[in-house]
């Protein structure tokens, strides 16, 4: 990056944060600590569901999961707008009614202390979790990038998020990601236009998308049903339904977001504003990637994408003949491309064996490096080619999504760690003032907690595939337990307890037959109510 990047970069950092900390003052209370006092409006609360889902991980990796693989991870989000419309319809009613500061609390109205404890221990293992991974995982990325040690990015990261989600609460952490959704959408608009800026005189936008579908790249949809295929319709529709309804009617950084709402009907705004922009959003980012693999057609793209790898393999004996092989097979692909354009017969037979001899030369250079390039692709475009100033902003938005992500993220586990844990089994009779403070010094326990479990990491395949396939070990245990608690008016706390604990046992267990995670959420979910239920039936109902 030039001197014009860097201060563009420090200028958005100093500006996110400090209107964090600016929108976050006055957080004198737990209830505006933790719930902004009520106040939030519906599209503060749908643009911050919305920023804390374009994290990094979405720049980063679902641009090059279009690149890679086309488009069909759209269909992991088919299912989210009917789980919006479901959460708006039961869950926001029963929480806001309920009075809670955490989803856990009201499984104790529910059921009984037992069964809200191990639902939170299970919140706190997967939120502990994907906070250190949302944290790890870009940071790998943007060190590689900036020139920078791999801890000490961590470390700019960590400690800003720090510093504004203790000070600020929530209403730092929701103002913050409004800021945050609106510079991410200019972003990816800048990124589009000078995509498609860069094609040839001679390819129109028209043509770009005629090459993107010969290379298999908007395969948006696919109807055939595969239970290893992790994204087809079925496992989107089924499957990416039950991991949102879980996501964002169990998961407390989620539901957290809509008991700020001034009213039931706000927070149902935030939802259904969720359910609207969501697919259309992942859909356009994924165009992007195949938008900058069609540019790449024409435009030779480095065998490894991963500066430091590539680095490393040049000074080995097989990187001249695999290098000849790449440089061959990228002069037939961008020929064949150019007759595709032209509606040449035989055309697209040339460029698909040509992209099979280009994949296999890059298979050869990524063996020897003993690594993965994915998450390196899209922002080996954005430092190459975009103008000086834009490439800054593009990082910094980058850096601070990754920042949006672990705010919502230790905040929730600093909120259910003092509800559900330190007041409810600890100490019970405290003044506001001190679980005031009790909260503060949690959410530098989980920041502090992030940062080193973050140092610890080595490295990801694609990181967006990452994050879900962690969350589905653990929320379709989540889900059917809710389930039980809002629809199973028969179902005991015994049953609801040794449902949650069946349920997760046959989630790790189908883990081992198939890597398709969308279904962990159906199984476990279904096996926790099967259970649940079974058990409930067989003794008198816990009044």
């Amino acid at each position: 990056m030039r001197t014009l990047d860097w201060v563009v970069m420090f200028a958005w950092l100093v500006f996110l944060v400090s209107y964090g900390l600016w929108r976050g003052r006055g957080s004198s209370s737990t209830q505006e600590f933790m719930l902004a006092n009520k106040t939030m409006p519906w599209y503060a609360m749908g643009l911050s569901i919305i920023a804390t889902q374009a994290s990094a991980i979405t720049f980063i990796s679902t641009t090059a999961q279009a690149y890679v693989d086309g488009m069909r991870f759209v269909q992991f989000y088919f299912g989210l707008p009917l789980a919006m419309v479901i959460l708006s319809a039961t869950a926001v009613p029963i929480f806001h009614r309920a009075k809670v500061y955490t989803a856990y609390e009201y499984l104790e109205h529910r059921f009984d202390a037992k069964t809200r404890l191990l639902v939170t221990i299970i919140f706190l293992i997967s939120r502990g979790l994907g906070a250190g991974l949302a944290l790890s995982a870009p940071a790998i990325v943007l060190s590689v990038v900036l020139g920078w040690p791999f801890r000490v990015t961590i470390l700019i990261m960590g400690g800003l998020v720090v510093l504004y989600t203790t000070l600020g609460g929530i209403k730092a952490v929701t103002w913050a990601d409004v800021q945050q959704m609106t510079v991410i959408m200019v972003a990816l608009v800048i990124a589009f236009a000078i995509a498609i800026s860069m094609l040839p005189p001679n390819v129109s936008f028209l043509d770009a998308v005629k090459l993107a579908g010969a290379a298999g790249k908007l395969n948006a949809v696919t109807t055939t049903f595969d239970w290893n295929d992790r994204y087809n319709i079925w496992s989107g529709l089924i499957g990416g339904m039950f991991l949102a309804l879980a996501y964002f009617g169990t998961d407390q950084s989620q539901v957290q977001r809509y008991l700020t709402g001034k009213s039931i009907g706000q927070s149902r705004l935030g939802l259904l504003l969720t359910a609207m922009a969501k697919v259309p959003m992942q859909f356009f980012i994924l165009f992007i990637g195949a938008m900058v693999f069609v540019v790449f057609l024409f435009v030779r793209p480095p065998l490894i994408f991963q500066p430091v790898a590539m680095a490393q393999i040049q000074t080995s004996p097989q990187y001249a003949g695999i290098e000849s092989r790449y440089e061959q097979a990228f002069e037939q692909r961008q020929t064949a491309a150019r007759r595709i354009v032209a509606s040449q017969a035989g055309a697209l037979r040339d460029f698909r064996a040509a992209q099979t001899n280009l994949d296999a030369a890059r298979a050869d250079a990524l063996s020897l490096s003993g690594g993965s390039d994915t998450n390196y692709i899209f922002l080996s475009f954005v430092t190459r080619y975009l103008p000086v100033g834009v490439v800054g902003l593009l990082i910094g938005v980058i850096f601070t999504a990754a920042m949006s992500a672990i705010s919502g993220e230790i905040n929730s586990l600093a909120t259910v760690t003092v509800i559900d844990i330190y007041k409810r089994h600890i100490v019970k009779q405290g003044l506001d003032s001190h679980y005031l403070n009790a909260s503060r010094v949690a959410t530098v326990f989980w920041g502090i907690y992030a940062i080193v479990f973050a140092s610890t990491a080595t490295g990801f395949g694609a990181l967006i595939e990452a994050v879900n396939q962690v969350g589905s070990l653990f929320y379709g245990g989540m889900l059917g337990v809710f389930v039980l608690a809002f629809f199973v008016k028969r179902c005991t706390a015994t049953g609801a307890f040794v449902g949650v604990l069946a349920g997760e046992a046959a989630i790790f267990t189908t883990a081992q037959f198939t890597g398709a995670f969308l279904w962990y959420n159906v199984v476990g979910c279904l096996v926790v109510v099967a259970v649940g239920w079974s058990i409930s039936a067989m003794q008198p109902r816990n009044l």
